[in-house]
């Protein structure tokens, strides 16, 4: 009798199928001739890249979505937002519960992952907390902009102040009112939509785990888990420390030519939000100072939280790579937080990792785009090197080079914004056999450093 031959995928390898899957059924739908306003077909690459970027809440596109895509297009980018920010697998496990199948341990630990909760149980209830919450923002959000977008567009407002709002929320930075590819441009000095584009963003890039225990602990400092005081805390310097950054760098900005203060305060409190991780922008991106490049380059590598719907190597990550710096330079023997907690030195390790990966990545997408690109009065150093950061970071800010890339570049971008949003560790881990580790440890020796 012939045994069956079943494959048997790992939790790390279901997640990283399960967003290549989605990538490509998306692709093949905006492929379709009524899937453009023109009604003519778009060329699989730039529908495979727009389908990539939307599944992983990017927002870098070769064409322009409010003026290329008809409603039906419009609707498939919206669908693949949805999914990729709430995450591949909070949707295959609803459908679990939809047709009342008991989720297994398999399936709790593929959704554990996918939403970076700690803890096998109470899966279930925080899939619920994962899609009410999102509806709340989404459609709290959606009321705000709708105020200024009807008094705009008319009835089409309600439409494009939901587009929006779950574009920001899911950070992907994807926009229909910039016909001309300009963004929120227009939108630069509106404190109603500047600042409601931004509260979702942060909402969405602090993740479903932090806001869930906020709520837990009633807002008590003193009840909340480690992990969401040290995101909120290093999320909230971020924010006000690039925010006076900006401020500074770019007062003289010709975007904010005419601006007073507390319109120039506005910008720059979205040039600090939008890079970690949503896409949309108020100021032209190409117009930055070498300053305000270099501060939205780092904004976007460091990105939002674990288990968010933003990109980049996370918050997390940043602030255990910053705290075990100190702690070395200290001399500690452990990683110390506040007086009453530590975290062990293989979760630097980890850290350090996930940095030294992300950035080689990056360096060498760089140096790749840069030698096979012919025109290299398009393809600047500086332009190559922020399109890379923004596809790996999964932020979606462009200088406007996308669109006059190669086949060849456009497919590292593709996969660039694909291993940011699956995460570097994740697809390490899917990629890599699982060897059984041998019991006999090789003697310790030693190397140079510093």
């Amino acid at each position: 009798m012939k045994k069956k031959c079943r494959i048997k995928l790992s939790v790390w390898q279901f997640l990283a199928l399960g967003y290549f899957i989605v990538i490509l059924v998306g692709s093949a739908l905006l492929v379709l001739p009524f899937a453009t306003k023109d009604g003519a077909s778009t060329s699989y690459l730039n529908a495979l890249f727009v389908a990539a970027s939307a599944t992983c809440v990017t927002g870098l596109s070769p064409v322009v979505t409010g003026a290329h895509w008809s409603l039906f297009g419009q609707i498939v980018i919206l669908v693949l937002i949805q999914t990729g920010g709430l995450g591949f697998m909070s949707f295959v496990s609803t459908i679990f519960l939809m047709f009342r199948h008991k989720m297994g341990l398999y399936e709790r630990k593929a959704l554990m992952s996918a939403a970076g909760s700690k803890k096998y149980e109470g899966l279930v209830p925080l899939l619920k907390r994962i899609f009410i919450g999102t509806a709340i923002f989404e459609v709290a959000g959606a009321a705000l902009l709708s105020i200024r977008f009807c008094q705009d567009y008319g009835g089409i407002g309600v439409y494009y102040a939901l587009w929006h709002s779950v574009s920001a929320f899911c950070n992907a930075g994807f926009d229909l009112v910039g016909t001309d590819g300009s963004s929120l441009a227009a939108y630069a000095t509106d404190p109603l939509v500047s600042l409601t584009i931004c509260g979702l963003v942060i909402m969405g890039g602090l993740g479903f785990c932090v806001w869930g225990d906020v709520i837990d602990a009633k807002c008590n400092p003193k009840k909340m888990q480690l992990n969401t005081k040290v995101i909120l805390f290093v999320s909230t310097l971020l924010l006000v420390i690039s925010t006076a950054l900006f401020l500074l760098f770019e007062w003289n900005n010709p975007s904010y030519a005419g601006y007073n203060f507390g319109q120039k305060l506005l910008c720059s409190i979205f040039n600090a939000t939008s890079p970690r991780t949503a896409g949309f922008f108020t100021t032209d991106p190409a117009t930055l100072s070498d300053s305000g490049y270099l501060l939205t380059l780092i904004l976007m590598f460091i990105g939002g939280s674990s288990g968010s719907t933003a990109g980049g190597i996370k918050v997390g990550t940043f602030a255990v790579i910053i705290m075990g710096m100190i702690g070395v330079f200290r001399g500690h023997r452990d990683i110390n937080i506040g007086s009453k907690r530590r975290i062990e030195y293989s979760l630097l390790s980890q850290a350090l990792a996930i940095f030294a990966a992300c950035l080689m990545m990056v360096m060498l997408a760089t140096l790749t785009i840069c030698a096979i690109e012919p025109d290299k009065e398009i393809t600047k150093f500086t332009d190559v090197l922020f399109e890379c950061v923004s596809a790996m970071g999964t932020v979606g800010l462009t200088r406007g080079l996308t669109p006059n890339l190669s086949v060849a570049s456009k497919i590292i971008l593709i996969f660039l914004m694909y291993a940011g949003r699956v995460g570097i560790l994740t697809l390490a881990l899917a990629l890599g056999e699982k060897r059984t580790p041998s019991g006999v440890r090789k003697p310790v020796d030693s190397l140079l450093i510093g």
